[in-house]
């Protein structure tokens, strides 16, 4: 029975055995989003999809299996989430999500990357409470991460994972050599590449352990990212190349000016997994953190295992 059903019979005189109103409030919280829209949400929400990984990733650090979720290229289950995306309905790409099934999915809320999805807010929130988030800025992670925890019932927990990246990055960057800022740029490969300024979550990360990012930082109200040409790269040659890796296709590769970048010529050119392009998670930042200390300081750090240090944040109640 909706709202309106129970107040007309209730003015007609019919007697109900039926929670008050004012419970509904209870079982409701009210989140402002990126967007600045207020958006009623079930308190403790079960059935969580996810458009990005991130919901994806803060859910199964508090021990929830989402329903849904999209991916970065089909049929590949990120390592970092432990390959627990398989047991989900798969929405398609990040970008291009689909509807109906998710509709299908029958979540109870959306979690979703904003600049992908605000065009269709309208049809998400006919679906489910929709709430849309930036997922840019590593500052922002933090905000977010409590948020989100705080809303599926687990607040203590959010902050805990916050408090603990910060202190794992401050113990790296103090065991990180001193005097030594090696160059390094994050970015999608292609014709021309598209380089991220030192503000986005995984180069602010590699910027915070002393490497120097030559696409800069992002200006007055600019974007996260520019296109950087491999003629541009070469001027200021990077130390160390992270890129994205959206599958076989690298045409970046095919330009002779690749070849003469220190970076190629040294072997420090690291094709990353999708928690580099979807680092605002708690599972995602902490083992993009790991990896880029032993990518920028090999004989420091130690090489990664993403499988078992994402065990150590992921319940085993999932796991099993």
């Amino acid at each position: 029975m909706n709202r309106r059903q129970f107040l007309m019979r209730a003015l007609a005189g019919t007697a109900l055995a039926i929670t008050p109103l004012s419970a509904f409030a209870a079982n409701v919280v009210t989140v402002e989003d990126d967007r600045g829209v207020s958006v009623d949400v079930p308190a403790k929400p079960q059935r969580i999809a996810s458009i990005s990984y991130f919901a994806t990733d803060v859910a199964l650090a508090l021990g929830l299996k989402p329903v849904a979720t999209t991916y970065m290229v089909a049929d590949r289950h990120p390592d970092f989430l432990l390959g627990l995306t398989a047991d989900m309905t798969q929405l398609g790409q990040r970008a291009k999500p689909n509807l109906e099934l998710l509709s299908e999915a029958k979540p109870d809320l959306i979690v979703a990357m904003r600049r992908y999805t605000e065009a269709n807010a309208d049809q998400l929130n006919a679906i489910a409470p929709y709430l849309a988030y930036n997922m840019e800025l590593l500052e922002k992670s933090y905000e977010d991460v409590a948020e989100l925890s705080k809303i599926l019932g687990q607040p203590e927990r959010g902050v805990e994972l916050n408090e603990a990246f910060k202190a794992q990055l401050a113990k790296y960057v103090e065991e990180a050599p001193k005097g030594s800022h090696p160059r390094f740029v994050v970015m999608w490969g292609g014709e021309v590449p598209f380089a991220f300024h030192t503000e986005n979550t995984t180069a602010s990360i590699v910027a915070a352990l002393g490497g120097e990012n030559i696409a800069g930082t992002m200006q007055t109200n600019g974007k996260f990212g520019m296109e950087l040409s491999l003629e541009a790269m070469l001027e200021k040659d990077p130390e160390v190349i992270f890129v994205y890796d959206y599958g076989p296709d690298r045409p970046h590769e095919s330009n002779p000016i690749w070849s003469q970048l220190s970076a190629v010529k040294n072997g420090r050119v690291h094709y990353v997994g999708d928690q580099w392009v979807e680092a605002n998670g708690p599972i995602g930042r902490e083992i993009v953190l790991r990896e880029a200390a032993h990518y920028l300081f090999p004989k420091t750090f130690p090489e990664v295992d993403v499988r078992a240090e994402a065990a150590k944040i992921i319940p085993a109640t999932l796991q099993n």
